[in-house]
């Protein structure tokens, strides 16, 4: 069966790489970061907007809209594009960091994973069928298989019961999706791609074995879980390398919910092609903004007299029309237009950033690039000025 998630790649500079995908509500260029719309839409932000600011694939999460408003309920509006009026590409994750963040709401067994709802305590099973079923009914075009998501720190054998765990999942979610396919029960005839999982821990070769295991059922692209779950940044680099050494070239990489601009950097390096995180809609709703010198937290007292741009040089609607006095005055307030004016900027600093990582791959100068990024990491608590 040929993927469904079609990589071209179209340059490369060392392990870094430059490419288009094109799966079944179109193409979208990598590396690429997917703004997170959770709930079937990113918080404050028009679609329209989205589209304006250089966005061309967002996610959004199966437990979450499974939960509410239904995805039976979704379907019945000819799919999440439809319902959420988007016309491009989406992601949905499977509900597998659920299993690590929701805590002691659910168990786990061979047969899935149990929740307590946090809506209404009720009682939810998702099983690896299940959460494709549900993705199914979503319409999305990319979907995630059930993985469970390890917590930091974990023994190597616990973290190597957890990624058999997700080798089983993964693999009966590969024969599900292709049920649904001969059933003819996938809305878009362009199908729906499905991802496999990468885990292992902190455990370089069991990320590699996990790898293999994936890369032996075979998949449209792969994705790298269990990162940012509280281990120190250090292990980023060696466990994102570790985890792409066994992946097929010739497919899409994904790296799942890591986001600071230096570790992004830091995974395209490795040969990362996609990346999701909340950060920057998350972090302009306490008016934290990031520009090319630094983070700065527009609630700070300097910034209400400030008459400047949010960032000069930005080309998003809010650098060009609003000052940082009239942002700070609104976040202050507690208007909304502030975190809107927030996230917008937020989210197009992302894609210039990602913009940018695509040309100086294109050009053979990444490591030029990247260099003021990782000497500044350009962390909220290290650059809050």
């Amino acid at each position: 069966m040929s993927s469904m998630a079609k990589f071209d790649l179209q340059a490369t500079d060392g392990a870094a790489r430059r490419g288009v995908v094109q799966v079944a509500h179109g193409s979208f260029e990598t590396p690429a970061f997917m703004p997170v719309g959770t709930q079937g839409t990113v918080k404050g932000v028009l679609p329209r907007d989205l589209q304006e600011i250089g966005a061309e694939i967002i996610l959004s999460n199966t437990y979450h809209l499974h939960l509410r408003p239904g995805d039976e309920l979704i379907r019945s509006f000819g799919g999440l594009h439809k319902f959420m009026n988007w016309e491009g590409p989406i992601l949905t994750d499977s509900g597998g960091f659920q299993v690590f963040s929701l805590g002691q709401l659910c168990q786990l067994s061979e047969e899935g994973v149990a929740f307590q709802s946090h809506i209404d305590g009720a009682k939810v099973f998702f099983s690896p069928e299940k959460v494709i079923e549900i993705q199914a009914n979503l319409g999305v075009d990319v979907a995630m298989v059930l993985d469970e998501c390890l917590e930091y720190p974990a023994t190597r054998e616990r973290a190597l019961i957890s990624l058999e765990r997700t080798l089983r999942w993964a693999r009966r979610c590969r024969e599900r999706r292709d049920q649904l396919l001969n059933e003819q029960q996938i809305q878009h005839p362009g199908g729906m791609a499905v991802f496999g999982i990468v885990q292992g821990g902190m455990y370089e070769e069991l990320r590699q074995q996990s790898a293999a295991g994936l890369v032996e059922i075979g998949f449209d692209g792969y994705a790298i879980g269990g990162m940012s779950v509280g281990e120190p940044k250090e292990h980023l680099q060696p466990m994102v390398a570790a985890s792409v050494q066994n992946l097929p070239a010739a497919s899409v990489r994904y790296l799942m919910g890591v986001g600071m601009p230096a570790d992004i950097l830091i995974a395209v390096q490795c040969g990362v092609d996609m990346f999701d995180c909340v950060i920057p809609t998350r972090s302009a709703r306490f008016g934290r903004l990031f520009t090319g010198f630094g983070y700065i937290n527009i609630r700070n007292s300097r910034f209400r007299s400030c008459q400047e741009p949010i960032e000069s040089g930005c080309d998003c609607y809010a650098c060009m029309n609003f000052s940082r006095g009239y942002i700070s005055h609104l976040i202050h307030a507690g208007e909304m237009l502030g975190t809107q004016l927030a996230t917008l900027h937020n989210l197009r600093y992302y894609q210039r950033l990602l913009a940018g990582i695509r040309s100086a791959i294109s050009a053979g100068t990444l490591t030029d690039f990247a260099k003021p990024y990782l000497s500044s990491l350009i962390e909220p608590e290290k650059n809050s000025n």
